[in-house]
């Protein structure tokens, strides 16, 4: 096994550009001559490969030198790759050399990242961007465009499609996650369907509380193909989302069924297809796609604990989702379950309209200042900073998903030490408050909260600080039950209320499986989201990525996209690959699909 591609001390004259074309060269030739050994020895033995489609039609990380053997022994005859290169010049610090790279193999085109420690890969990440022979019409492949064809095509689409002619696809959920898969779908020329119970697109963010708005900065949150305009605001309030959104569904010419309510889906495993009933605007209509995507979000129904003395109590009660906001609960005894975003910001509304508010922690929350966040967390990757720097949007994704999970945290830790530095007056005044916080288990904060449960975590846009100086009243402990007009805790603390609100989050993403496929299918699947790093809301085992997102799940052609705006517009680009190639019958072996190891 060849262990380094030069004498260490020979490493010491290069510069990071040649060290970098030297360890690529020596990397394409020992791929082309299939001595999967010195590939293997060319990587550091803690070291980290992730994939995503372009070598295991997965998105897969392998660690160390055994997994780069046992992935390349799956996958490195058919993958065939060839032509490694740089694409910028190479950098470095603090001992790493990093360069980006590009890369072709059999049937598409890649890019990637290298991180090299002397003259051994520490990370590299490798990713398909396109297909050949089926690349997108953009730049100098764009179409003529002729308006009478567009036309004609689309009103021929909307008669034909889902009536006398099949989707291939049929995405179920037409939030930013649908209509982010249905744009690339339809650059690709994969017949696709998107389906959404709500009247127009955007109502998902249209139909919730007035004060709701993105807790992430505008250049995290572009879609593909059409970024926001550089006028827009930092953080998007909800109804100029909902219109963005009904906008692009429009301009990117998605096609699109509102008032559309999926009822079950059924996988057939002779024909390969799915018999799907849908009501559509009171219309059974029965579909038969190949594949099934569920873009219905990160979670699944809203959860409302089953509270005793919930049938007695004679104010109004509601769920987060279903909150209208604060006009009509001015004066009015507030008490709003939950400590989490929704919570905050719903207590903040009502508490600057008027309303009498206390909300009720029950359980431990991360705290960051949006300010912080902005400036330590998005500052380097999104931000006018940022674009200054050179850094777009595309480079900060894949900056980001260079960084394999399993050494994510160790990034996060360091960041967060000084966050709480920077903002300790406001933890200070919170913990006298008596309002319990965290960084998370492992105090790596927000990134790796949301990645591990999708929950769990605050950023604060003023509500903390009217939480510490008592505006926002403050109840911690779990709730017993409801009286005719109080929320009453375990400790006797009676808490009078003309409205509670259940600030208290969604259950599983599965279950939307259950109940459109069964529970056997959603088992089958299991659990989604999280990466088993056996911490709170995220059970072991390691499993390395997200669980069944923009993959291949255990049940044949079902498939999921959600996550946040981000994470919706660069994860379908590889799960819209993915279909592209399945369309066009090229064939695509998995390597890495995942145990089930939690029921759905």
């Amino acid at each position: 096994m060849t262990k380094s591609v030069l004498p260490p001390a020979d490493q010491t004259t290069l510069t990071p550009g040649e060290r970098v074309d030297l360890w690529l060269a020596s990397f394409e030739s020992a791929l082309s001559d299939r001595d999967i050994a010195r590939v293997a020895g060319m990587f550091a033995v803690d070291s980290f490969w992730r994939d995503l489609v372009a070598f295991t039609w997965n998105i897969a990380t392998v660690e160390g030198r055994d997994g780069v053997t046992a992935m390349l022994r799956a996958r490195l005859d058919d993958t065939d790759p060839s032509n490694f290169r740089t694409s910028e010049v190479p950098e470095e610090a603090d001992g790493v050399t990093s360069a980006w790279i590009e890369f072709e193999t059999a049937i598409g085109r890649g890019k990637g990242y290298l991180r090299l420690r002397g003259d051994e890969a520490w990370t590299l990440l490798t990713t398909m961007e396109e297909l050949k022979g089926y690349e997108e019409p953009r730049g100098d492949r764009r179409v003529n465009g002729a308006v009478h064809e567009a036309e004609e095509r689309d009103e021929i689409e909307k008669r034909e499609l889902g009536y006398t002619r099949q989707p291939y696809v049929l995405v179920v959920g037409g939030g930013q996650s649908g209509i982010a898969l249905g744009a690339r779908l339809r650059q690709l020329t994969v017949p696709a369907l998107v389906v959404d119970k709500h009247r127009r697109p955007g109502d998902q963010w249209r139909n919730r509380y007035k004060s709701l708005c993105l807790h992430d900065p505008v250049w995290f949150d572009h879609l593909p193909y059409l970024p926001f305009p550089d006028n827009w605001p930092v953080f998007s309030p909800k109804d100029k989302i909902a219109d963005w959104l009904e906008m692009y569904t429009k301009v990117m010419e998605i096609p699109y069924w509102a008032s559309t309510i999926c009822t079950s889906a059924k996988f057939d495993e002779d024909t390969k297809e799915w018999t799907v009933v849908l009501d559509h605007a009171g219309q059974d209509v029965v579909l038969h796609p190949k594949h099934v995507v569920l873009a219905t979000g990160l979670h699944g129904k809203p959860h409302v604990p089953d509270f005793p003395g919930r049938d007695v109590f004679r104010g109004e009660q509601h769920h987060s989702s279903q909150h209208p906001g604060p006009d009509a609960y001015v004066g009015k005894r507030v008490v709003v379950i939950g400590s989490n975003n929704s919570a905050h910001d719903i207590c903040q509304a009502l508490y600057e309209n008027g309303a009498d508010v206390t909300m009720v922690q029950r359980s431990s929350t991360h705290v960051v200042r949006w300010e912080t966040l902005m400036d330590l967390m998005f500052g380097d990757l999104y931000s006018e900073r940022a674009l200054a720097a050179g850094i777009t949007t595309e480079k900060a994704d894949l900056t980001l998903a260079s960084l394999p999970f399993k050494i994510l945290s160790e990034f996060q830790i360091p960041i967060y030490q000084e966050v709480a530095e920077r903002d300790r007056d406001l933890y200070d005044r919170l913990e006298r408050a008596g309002f319990k916080f965290d960084f998370g288990d492992d105090e790596s904060g927000l990134a790796m909260k949301f990645l591990r449960r999708g929950s769990g975590y605050h950023i604060d846009f003023g509500a903390s600080d009217l939480v510490a100086d008592g505006s926002i009243r403050l109840a911690s402990g779990q709730v017993e039950r409801l009286t005719e007009d109080a929320v009453v805790l375990a400790d006797g603390t009676e808490l009078p209320a003309d409205l509670v609100v259940y600030a208290t989050g969604y259950g599983p993403m599965t279950g939307w499986v259950a109940e459109l496929m069964g529970q056997e299918v959603a088992d089958k699947v299991g659990k989604c989201w999280g990466l088993g790093s056996d911490t709170a809301k995220d059970p072991g085992p390691w499993e390395g990525e997200l669980r069944n997102m923009w993959k291949p799940t255990r049940q044949e052609a079902l498939w999921f996209q959600g996550g946040s705006l981000s994470q919706a517009r660069q994860y379908s680009l590889y799960l819209a690959l993915q279909l592209k190639a399945r369309y066009e019958g090229i064939a695509t072996p998995i390597y890495g699909l995942p145990e089930v190891h939690h029921l759905g």
